[in-house]
């Protein structure tokens, strides 16, 4: 008689069985659009984003994430495109990727860790752990060049981990979609004009810009 294999956990909990979606179907683009919108969380002025590049539009998720109950359905809905993805755990980059790595490893069951900023990078700290040959799902909320997502894989590919996949809400990558070396799922694509500091629009030239998003 055959057995089914345990799951791997580096933890001593063992690893607690996947929620149920209360997600439902996700909507379309310009659905999660409004919903962006309704809850105030896309912004619209001159932004700098996280890449260094200048845009005249800003997700900003932790608006949207603050309401616990969308949080669960739009990471819910994140999750339902990566459960094809063999997985061990689930890491995000701090901060905005905590809250979706969070729902994220709830929906699918898995343990979820981050990395996060010590002297101007993104380092693993405060006890975490990453067992050779374990298998991670790497979270963002917003993707444009994914410089804090390359770091995070290279973290886990240093620790002898491996990357199955990377999943983030939304990517804003416009022309070049960045190469991670494994799957880029994502919830939505939103193709939004992002500009160097030196080669702005007239419009933006004129405003004085804000970086609303985490250093």
């Amino acid at each position: 008689m055959t057995h089914p294999a345990k799951p791997r956990s580096t933890g001593i909990l063992p690893v607690r069985p996947a929620r149920v979606s209360p997600a439902g179907s996700a909507p379309t683009k310009d659905g999660l659009l409004t919903l962006f919108r309704k809850t105030g969380a896309l912004l619209d002025g001159h932004f700098v984003l996280r890449s260094g590049l200048h845009s005249r539009q800003y997700f900003q998720c932790a608006i949207l994430l603050q309401h616990t109950d969308i949080a669960a359905r739009v990471c819910g809905w994140l999750a339902d495109k990566l459960r094809e993805f063999d997985c061990d755990a689930v890491i995000s980059p701090a901060l905005g990727g905590i809250i979706v790595g969070q729902e994220v490893g709830c929906e699918l069951g898995k343990r979820h860790i981050f990395v996060e900023k010590e002297d101007g990078k993104l380092v693993l700290r405060r006890g975490f752990q990453i067992a050779p040959n374990e298998k991670f799902i790497v979270i963002e909320d917003v993707v444009t060049r994914g410089g804090r997502v390359q770091e995070t894989i290279d973290i886990v590919r240093a620790n002898g981990g491996i990357v199955s996949a990377v999943g983030v809400i939304v990517d804003r990558s416009e022309k070049v979609k960045p190469n991670f070396g494994c799957p880029f799922i994502s919830l939505v694509e939103i193709k939004v004009e992002n500009f160097a500091a030196d080669n702005l629009p007239p419009d933006l030239a004129t405003i004085p810009a804000i970086k609303p998003g985490s250093k």
